[in-house]
């Protein structure tokens, strides 16, 4: 028979494990939150993928100057913009997340360009993303791999 205590204690772990088994794409370090992270699945020979999350300052600003994946040999940090009517990518130096605010990199914004893939990136797979921030150094987030038209 389980004591009390046992019970309590499993009940006041249990939303922790949960939270890390269905919540592997957030994660905290130094100031810096992330959460809603996901990539989408590629398509066929595709060469390239894109991710997304949402980064929340705790304290002061921030920037996100780069990251590390070992899904792809050339990582970039990239954004849309109109050109003409046209929507294009660019690569951008470093997204910039305002004290105590938010940098969301969403479709048809700002996100992670996975170039060079080292295989495709599969639904209900997940993939490991080590970002660099200007202050808050690296954050390691794994994030999991969603349908190739998703936008959560």
């Amino acid at each position: 028979m389980m004591h009390r205590r046992t019970v309590l204690a499993a009940l006041a772990a249990a939303p922790g494990l949960l939270a890390a088994a269905a919540g592997a794409q957030e994660a905290r370090a130094a100031g810096i939150e992330i959460s809603g992270g996901f990539a989408r699945a590629t398509a066929g020979m595709a060469t390239a993928g894109a991710a997304f999350l949402t980064i929340t300052s705790l304290g002061g600003a921030d920037r996100l100057v780069g990251f590390a994946t070992p899904a792809c040999n050339r990582p970039e940090l990239h954004t849309h913009i109109d050109d003409n009517g046209v929507m294009r990518m660019r690569q951008v130096e470093a997204i910039e997340v305002p004290a105590g605010g938010t940098a969301e990199l969403k479709p048809g914004g700002l996100h992670l360009m996975l170039i060079d893939l080292n295989g495709p990136l599969v639904e209900g797979e997940s993939v490991v993303v080590t970002l660099m921030f200007e202050t808050a150094g690296a954050v390691e987030v794994t994030l999991p791999i969603k349908a190739a038209g998703a936008t959560m």
